[in-house]
């Protein structure tokens, strides 16, 4: 009974980094002693309050950063009564670098978004949406496809609010349409970042890892293609053929926006390349591409007079007042007013699932949980059942915890959990931080019930991709090691 009890709380529980054991192994295991169950307890407890987001309004970066430093409170203690004083320190140390490297990547990404946010990039992509007047079912489609080629690059979240804000600016006050494409975008989201490094935390964290070669995501593209297309064709045939009112928006980029762009798409090669043909860290890339953005920033505020004064003089000649007042509002770019926009609850949120739960990993929790899934099971069984998983976990805990286990798979099966994490999510509005935002973006239109009842239409969807992939990508179930 104790043992079914550990592997529920640790199927709850499912988070790690993936240096957890990367120290070697743990000399001591708690997995049956007291201060393991309080360690669990603490966490399931914190995790709670993390799902309860929503209702509490409380962040949820705050009950995940005081359980992190309670559990490692609790391990170093018990460590110092055994008297190993160095063994806690040095995992504490293997998951605060695994964890640095990948908040730095990750803000820097969030930075470049940011900064392509305010010079009106994507206010650009919608109003061009809005302007071209499409039926219903064709903004169903537009906004779909849209989502699932945009999210690799911009990542789902970021993706998913833009096309969120285009449905709602279109049909405002249709209660069925604006519903049913949030779930649709959801799923296009969600799947587009699963072919990609950039598209989701769980696949960045693959490929960081070296499990995965940059290239070799793109296998995943035909199956995140059926996990999209079987949904949403079924979906569609509930769309009413009929066209919104027209809306007339216009929006001007800011100067420099489509430069940002090409600088963000540079360093995202710089940082591809530094992993793949130099074998470093791929945010040494990512930070160095942050300097390309400073140094356009520099130039920007150097050369703003003079473009004001250019422009001034064009508006004064064309007698537009408007533009003249706008001009008169314009703020220099400021690079470090775009990193201090960054998600920072999430990144924070991310610092204590790390160092949570690769305290549970420590305390030897994941290796229980490893031996059960990845040995007593079959690993396609288990991939997809972790995938199923991470629609009520999400899928940044259930990624990491496979990374901390580090079991013995083929590229094939790695490529298979980083499908069903980076899609299972879909099944439900609260499996991914898409579905989450979304619910706050449209409340009141997009709500946990009004998603469930297309669930059977996305699990259809998460079935087929599986198999697509097994059918398709047959040949990479036999090759084993990492790059």
């Amino acid at each position: 009974m104790t043992r079914l009890i550990v592997v529920i709380i640790s199927l709850l529980a499912v988070l790690a980094s993936p240096a957890a054991f990367a120290a070697g192994p743990a000399p001591l295991d708690l997995t049956g002693s007291l201060i393991g169950f309080i360690c669990i307890g603490i966490f399931v407890l914190a995790y709670v309050l993390v799902m309860g987001e929503e209702k509490l309004h409380m962040r949820k970066s705050k009950p995940v950063l005081v359980a992190a430093g309670i559990i490692w409170i609790l391990i170093g203690w018990v460590y110092v009564q055994h008297g190993f004083t160095d063994q806690a320190e040095t995992a504490f140390r293997h998951n605060l670098l695994e964890f640095s490297e990948l908040m730095l990547f990750l803000l820097v990404a969030m930075t470049y978004i940011n900064a392509l946010e305010e010079r009106r990039l994507f206010d650009a992509l919608r109003a061009w949406l809005i302007r071209k007047g499409f039926s219903y079912r064709s903004l169903f489609w537009i906004t779909g496809l849209l989502a699932f080629f945009i999210s690799p690059i911009a990542d789902n979240l970021t993706t998913a609010l833009l096309m969120c804000a285009v449905v709602m600016k279109v049909a405002e006050g249709d209660r069925k349409f604006i519903s049913l494409s949030c779930v649709n975008i959801v799923i296009a989201a969600n799947a587009g970042g699963a072919f990609s490094p950039f598209g989701d935390i769980t696949t960045l964290m693959v490929w960081q890892a070296g499990l995965v070669s940059f290239n070799e995501f793109l296998a995943l593209f035909i199956p995140s293609m059926v996990n999209y297309l079987v949904p949403t064709l079924l979906m569609s045939l509930f769309i009413e053929n009929r066209k919104p009112s027209q809306l007339e928006e216009d929006v001007e980029l800011k100067r420099g926006a489509l430069r940002i762009t090409f600088l963000f798409l540079f360093t995202v090669a710089t940082a591809v390349a530094c992993h793949t043909f130099l074998h470093l860290p791929p945010v040494l890339g990512m930070m160095m591409g942050l300097g390309y953005l400073q140094f356009f920033g520099y130039f920007l505020r150097m050369t703003l007079p003079g473009s004001l004064a250019r422009k001034r003089a064009m508006a004064e000649r064309a007698g537009d007042v408007e533009k003249l007042k706008r001009l008169g509002g314009v703020i220099p770019f400021d690079v470090f007013s775009r990193v201090s926009r960054a998600e920072w609850d999430t990144l924070l949120f991310f610092y204590g699932i790390v160092m949570c739960v690769g305290g549970l990993g420590f305390l030897g929790y994941l290796g229980l949980m490893s031996d059960i899934l990845y040995t007593q099971w079959d690993h396609t069984y288990a991939n997809a059942a972790l995938g199923i998983v991470s629609a009520v976990i999400d899928n940044i805990p259930v990624m990491f915890a496979v990374l901390s286990m580090q079991p013995e798979m083929s590229h094939g099966q790695w490529l298979l959990i980083t499908l069903t994490a980076g899609t299972g999510g879909s099944l439900l509005s609260i499996g991914s931080a898409a579905g989450v935002a979304l619910m706050g973006q449209a409340r009141g239109y997009y709500t946990f019930a009004s998603h469930l009842k297309w669930t059977p239409f996305i699990l259809l969807g998460y079935v087929a991709s599986i198999f697509a992939h097994l059918w398709l990508n047959a040949d990479l179930f036999a090759v084993f090691g990492s790059h």
